[in-house]
């Protein structure tokens, strides 16, 4: 997702009373960090289940936030998710860089890139890839799940050119 996306994306978000953004860094979406850094909104954590915990913590103080990682973050982190999140009906966004979407990326990104959605499905977490054209629809359909208590996902696809 272009620069220009990024930054509409992260203030867009800001915009709908998500207050908080927790995550480990991910190239893939290097200008929403940015903008949230510029915003003094970004929480940067060494683990994704780190970022998780804080996000719940957050969350459950009446504090609306934003998860974001990478792709290979979210699969170490899928207890956390099944057990903590999806047991007890914790409302929040996950924001997740795809790497690995295309075979043109690191070889190490490309196998989790590759079952990336089949883990979203086996998790049977509600997600949508967003992109240019879709991103302000996929942040009112997470905003709106997390208003009904539940969770949701939103992907960056990591492109050839970044």
């Amino acid at each position: 997702m272009k620069e220009i996306f990024q930054r509409k994306l992260f203030d867009y978000l800001l915009s709908k009373n998500i207050e908080n953004f927790i995550g480990v860094p991910d190239s893939t979406m290097k200008y929403f960090i940015d903008q949230g850094l510029k915003n003094n909104k970004i929480i940067v954590t060494t683990r994704e289940e780190e970022a998780i915990g804080i996000g719940v913590g957050m969350i459950l103080s009446g504090s609306p936030s934003t998860i974001f990682m990478q792709n290979a973050g979210f699969a170490n982190s899928i207890s956390t998710i099944s057990s903590l999140v999806q047991l007890y009906e914790i409302p929040m966004i996950f924001l997740i860089g795809w790497r690995g979407y295309k075979s043109t990326d690191a070889p190490e990104h490309i196998q989790i890139g590759k079952i990336q959605p089949n883990l979203l499905s086996s998790l049977d977490l509600k997600s949508r890839v967003i992109h240019e054209k879709n991103w302000k629809s996929g942040c009112d359909w997470a905003i709106h799940r997390m208003k009904n208590k539940k969770p949701a996902v939103l992907v960056i696809r990591r492109m050839k050119d970044e």
